[in-house]
C-alpha cells in the first residue's frame, strides 16, 4: 500500500513537472502536440505501474529508487544528475521551438513521434517484465541471474535501447526537429553509463563475462 501511494505521488509531480516544463517554455497552454504526448506517457506509465505493483511489487519497489542519490558509483551519479537534465532540455528546448516557430514540424511527425514514444516506453517495460533485477540504479542483488534470453539475447542493454527510441520520438511528438539535436549530449551520457555499468557486471554478477560474449551489440545490432 505504501509503495502504491509512493508511485501515485511520483507520478503526480511527474505531471506537474511534465507542464511546467512544456507549458511554459511554449508561453501557452494551446499546445496540443504536449497534451497528446503527456496523455500517451501517463496512460502507459499508469498501466505499467499497475500491472507491476500487483505481479512484482518488489521490481515497483527497486524502480523507484532512482536518481543521483539512489547511485553508488560516482560516476553513476553525475551520469544520472546529466539524464536528469538532458530530459529537462529535451522538452524545453522542444516547447521554445514551438514557441518561437523555429522548425515545426507536420502533424504527421508528431503522430509518428508519439508511436515511437509509445514504442520506446513499451520496449523498457517489457524489459523489466522480462528481467525483474532490472533496477533504475547499478546494482548487484543476492540470488541475481545473468537473464540472456528475450530482448536480452539481441542486445545487453534492451531498456537503454527502448530509453533511446522514446528520446528521439519525444522532440517529434512535441512538433519540434530542433529538440533532436538534445539527443547527441544525451548519447554520449547513456553511453559513459552503459560503459560504467558494463565494467560493474563483469566484477560483481557471476556468469556476466560469458554473456559479454555471446551477445556482441550493447543498443543497436550490428551498430553498436
Amino acid at each position: 500500500m505504501k509503495t502504491g501511494l509512493q508511485a501515485v505521488a511520483l507520478s503526480l509531480i511527474g505531471l506537474v513537472t511534465f507542464g511546467l516544463l512544456l507549458f511554459w517554455p511554449a508561453g501557452t497552454f494551446n499546445y496540443w502536440q504536449a497534451w497528446v504526448f503527456i496523455a500517451v506517457f501517463t496512460a502507459l506509465t499508469a498501466i505499467y505501474t499497475i500491472y507491476v505493483g500487483v505481479q512484482h511489487p518488489e521490481v515497483l519497489r527497486r524502480r523507484m529508487r532512482a536518481g543521483p542519490a539512489a547511485e553508488t558509483r560516482p560516476v553513476q551519479k553525475i551520469v544520472a544528475a546529466g539524464v536528469y537534465v538532458m530530459f529537462a532540455a529535451l522538452l524545453v528546448v522542444s516547447a521554445l521551438d514551438h514557441r518561437f516557430g523555429w522548425s515545426p514540424a507536420p502533424a504527421a511527425i508528431s503522430v509518428a513521434g508519439d508511436v515511437l514514444v509509445a514504442i520506446g516506453l513499451g520496449i523498457t517495460m517489457l524489459v523489466v517484465i522480462q528481467n525483474t533485477y532490472a533496477a533504475a540504479t547499478i546494482t548487484v542483488e543476492a540470488g541475481q541471474k545473468v537473464v540472456s534470453t528475450g530482448l536480452y539475447g539481441l542486445v545487453r542493454h534492451p531498456m537503454y535501447g527502448g530509453a533511446l527510441i522514446m528520446l528521439v520520438g519525444i522532440p517529434l511528438a512535441l512538433g519540434s526537429y530542433w529538440g533532436l539535436g538534445v539527443i547527441v549530449p544525451s548519447l554520449v551520457i547513456l553511453a559513459v553509463r552503459v560503459l560504467d555499468e558494463e565494467n560493474a557486471l563483469t566484477k560483481e554478477l557471476d556468469g556476466y563475462s560469458e554473456y559479454l560474449h555471446k551477445v556482441h551489440y550493447r543498443l543497436v545490432p550490428y551498430v553498436w
